[in-house]
Protein backbone atom coordinates (compact mmCIF):
# COMPACT_ATOMS: atom_id res chain seq x y z
CA UNK A 1 0.00 0.00 0.00
CA UNK A 2 1.30 3.35 0.49
CA UNK A 3 4.40 4.15 2.15
CA UNK A 4 4.32 6.53 5.07
CA UNK A 5 5.61 9.95 4.21
CA UNK A 6 9.17 10.48 5.06
CA UNK A 7 9.84 13.13 7.64
CA UNK A 8 10.88 16.46 6.20
CA UNK A 9 14.34 17.73 6.81
CA UNK A 10 16.00 21.09 6.81
CA UNK A 11 14.24 24.03 5.32
CA UNK A 12 11.08 22.14 4.47
CA UNK A 13 10.70 21.04 8.11
CA UNK A 14 10.91 24.61 9.32
CA UNK A 15 8.31 25.80 6.79
CA UNK A 16 6.01 22.96 7.74
CA UNK A 17 6.18 24.02 11.37
CA UNK A 18 5.34 27.66 10.51
CA UNK A 19 2.42 26.84 8.23
CA UNK A 20 -0.72 25.68 10.01
CA UNK A 21 -2.01 22.34 9.12
CA UNK A 22 -5.51 22.03 7.70
CA UNK A 23 -7.12 20.10 10.44
CA UNK A 24 -9.12 20.46 13.64
CA UNK A 25 -7.06 23.50 14.82
CA UNK A 26 -8.79 25.85 12.30
CA UNK A 27 -12.21 24.98 13.69
CA UNK A 28 -11.03 25.76 17.23
CA UNK A 29 -10.02 29.33 16.24
CA UNK A 30 -13.41 30.34 14.79
CA UNK A 31 -15.23 30.90 18.14
CA UNK A 32 -12.27 32.91 19.41
CA UNK A 33 -12.28 35.21 16.35
CA UNK A 34 -16.05 35.70 16.64
CA UNK A 35 -15.67 36.60 20.33
CA UNK A 36 -12.99 39.20 19.57
CA UNK A 37 -15.09 40.75 16.76
CA UNK A 38 -18.15 40.93 19.03
CA UNK A 39 -16.14 42.53 21.84
CA UNK A 40 -14.68 45.13 19.49
CA UNK A 41 -18.10 45.90 17.96
CA UNK A 42 -19.74 46.16 21.39
CA UNK A 43 -16.95 48.45 22.58
CA UNK A 44 -17.38 50.77 19.58
CA UNK A 45 -21.15 50.95 20.04
CA UNK A 46 -20.73 51.66 23.77
CA UNK A 47 -18.20 54.37 22.98
CA UNK A 48 -20.61 55.96 20.48
CA UNK A 49 -23.47 55.96 23.02
CA UNK A 50 -21.21 57.42 25.72
CA UNK A 51 -20.01 60.17 23.37
CA UNK A 52 -23.63 61.06 22.49
CA UNK A 53 -24.58 61.27 26.16
CA UNK A 54 -21.61 63.54 26.89
CA UNK A 55 -22.53 65.85 24.01
CA UNK A 56 -26.11 66.08 25.23
CA UNK A 57 -24.85 66.92 28.72
CA UNK A 58 -22.57 69.66 27.41
CA UNK A 59 -25.47 71.27 25.51
CA UNK A 60 -27.59 71.19 28.67
CA UNK A 61 -24.72 72.66 30.67
CA UNK A 62 -24.27 75.58 28.25
CA UNK A 63 -28.02 76.26 28.37
CA UNK A 64 -27.99 76.29 32.17
CA UNK A 65 -24.98 78.63 32.20
CA UNK A 66 -26.82 81.04 29.89
CA UNK A 67 -29.90 80.92 32.14
CA UNK A 68 -27.73 81.51 35.20
CA UNK A 69 -26.15 84.56 33.57
CA UNK A 70 -29.55 86.02 32.69
CA UNK A 71 -30.91 85.41 36.18
CA UNK A 72 -27.79 86.92 37.76
CA UNK A 73 -28.21 90.05 35.62
CA UNK A 74 -31.87 90.30 36.61
CA UNK A 75 -31.02 89.79 40.30
CA UNK A 76 -28.40 92.54 40.16
CA UNK A 77 -30.84 94.93 38.48
CA UNK A 78 -33.44 94.20 41.15
CA UNK A 79 -30.84 94.68 43.89
CA UNK A 80 -29.88 98.08 42.42
CA UNK A 81 -33.57 99.02 42.40
CA UNK A 82 -33.97 97.98 46.04
CA UNK A 83 -30.81 99.86 47.01
CA UNK A 84 -31.98 103.05 45.27
CA UNK A 85 -35.40 102.85 46.93
CA UNK A 86 -34.01 102.18 50.40
CA UNK A 87 -31.80 105.26 50.51
CA UNK A 88 -32.88 107.65 53.28
CA UNK A 89 -33.90 110.49 50.94
CA UNK A 90 -35.98 108.12 48.78
CA UNK A 91 -37.67 106.67 51.87
CA UNK A 92 -38.46 110.16 53.18
CA UNK A 93 -39.87 111.26 49.82
CA UNK A 94 -42.06 108.13 49.58
CA UNK A 95 -43.26 108.59 53.18
CA UNK A 96 -44.27 112.18 52.43
CA UNK A 97 -46.12 111.00 49.30
CA UNK A 98 -48.07 108.60 51.51
CA UNK A 99 -48.97 111.43 53.92
CA UNK A 100 -46.59 110.51 56.72
CA UNK A 101 -44.97 113.23 58.85
CA UNK A 102 -41.79 113.22 60.95
CA UNK A 103 -42.37 112.07 64.53
CA UNK A 104 -42.22 114.40 67.51
CA UNK A 105 -39.96 113.95 70.48
CA UNK A 106 -40.35 110.45 71.92
CA UNK A 107 -41.19 109.36 75.44
CA UNK A 108 -39.90 106.18 77.06
CA UNK A 109 -41.46 103.89 79.65
CA UNK A 110 -39.19 102.62 82.38
CA UNK A 111 -39.69 99.05 83.69
CA UNK A 112 -41.34 100.48 86.82
CA UNK A 113 -44.01 102.24 84.69
CA UNK A 114 -42.76 105.81 84.89
CA UNK A 115 -42.65 107.94 81.76
CA UNK A 116 -39.28 109.43 80.87
CA UNK A 117 -39.27 112.35 78.46
CA UNK A 118 -41.96 114.75 77.29
CA UNK A 119 -43.97 113.28 74.39
CA UNK A 120 -45.22 115.63 71.72
CA UNK A 121 -47.64 114.97 68.91
CA UNK A 122 -46.26 114.67 65.40
CA UNK A 123 -47.42 117.52 63.24
CA UNK A 124 -47.08 118.09 59.53
CA UNK A 125 -44.65 120.80 58.52
CA UNK A 126 -46.34 123.95 57.26
CA UNK A 127 -47.14 123.66 53.58
CA UNK A 128 -46.58 126.57 51.19
CA UNK A 129 -49.60 128.79 50.80
CA UNK A 130 -51.74 127.87 47.82
CA UNK A 131 -51.57 130.28 44.93
CA UNK A 132 -54.69 131.00 42.93
CA UNK A 133 -54.96 128.91 39.80
CA UNK A 134 -55.91 130.69 36.58
CA UNK A 135 -59.40 130.05 35.35
CA UNK A 136 -59.83 128.00 32.15
CA UNK A 137 -61.16 131.04 30.25
CA UNK A 138 -58.17 133.20 31.12
CA UNK A 139 -55.64 130.54 30.10
CA UNK A 140 -57.47 129.66 26.86
CA UNK A 141 -56.81 133.05 25.31
CA UNK A 142 -53.25 133.39 26.57
CA UNK A 143 -50.19 131.97 24.86
CA UNK A 144 -48.93 128.69 26.32
CA UNK A 145 -46.35 129.12 29.06
CA UNK A 146 -43.16 127.16 28.26
CA UNK A 147 -42.39 126.71 31.97
CA UNK A 148 -45.84 125.23 32.60
CA UNK A 149 -45.43 122.66 29.83
CA UNK A 150 -42.01 121.65 31.14
CA UNK A 151 -43.18 121.15 34.72
CA UNK A 152 -46.62 119.70 34.02
CA UNK A 153 -50.14 121.09 33.87
CA UNK A 154 -50.66 124.39 35.67
CA UNK A 155 -53.65 123.05 37.58
CA UNK A 156 -51.98 119.93 38.98
CA UNK A 157 -51.84 119.65 42.73
CA UNK A 158 -48.73 118.80 44.66
CA UNK A 159 -48.76 115.87 47.12
CA UNK A 160 -49.37 118.28 50.02
CA UNK A 161 -52.63 119.48 48.43
CA UNK A 162 -51.48 122.95 47.32
CA UNK A 163 -51.64 124.05 43.71
CA UNK A 164 -48.40 124.20 41.77
CA UNK A 165 -46.93 127.54 40.88
CA UNK A 166 -46.51 128.05 37.11
CA UNK A 167 -42.74 128.60 37.25
CA UNK A 168 -41.76 125.88 39.72
CA UNK A 169 -41.61 122.11 39.55
CA UNK A 170 -43.85 120.19 41.89
CA UNK A 171 -42.54 117.72 44.43
CA UNK A 172 -43.94 114.84 42.42
CA UNK A 173 -42.14 116.00 39.26
CA UNK A 174 -38.85 116.30 41.12
CA UNK A 175 -39.47 112.95 42.79
CA UNK A 176 -40.12 111.07 39.57
CA UNK A 177 -37.25 112.57 37.60
CA UNK A 178 -34.42 111.03 39.71
CA UNK A 179 -36.33 107.78 40.09
CA UNK A 180 -36.73 107.50 36.33
CA UNK A 181 -33.00 108.09 35.81
CA UNK A 182 -31.92 105.58 38.45
CA UNK A 183 -34.28 102.83 37.32
CA UNK A 184 -32.23 100.26 35.38
CA UNK A 185 -33.48 99.20 31.96
CA UNK A 186 -35.28 95.86 31.87
CA UNK A 187 -33.20 92.90 30.85
CA UNK A 188 -34.13 91.11 27.68
CA UNK A 189 -34.41 87.31 27.70
CA UNK A 190 -32.50 87.08 24.41
CA UNK A 191 -29.11 87.93 25.92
Amino acid sequence: MSKPAAPLKGRAARLARLMPSTGPSTAARTPFVLLVVLLLGGGLITLLLLNSALNEGSFRLSELKRDTTELTDEQQALQRDVDSRSQPDALERRARELGMVPGGSPAFLDPDGTVRGNPTEATAPPSPSPSPTPSPRASAGAAPDPDATATGASGSASPSGSAAEPGSATESDSATAPAAESTPPPTSPGR
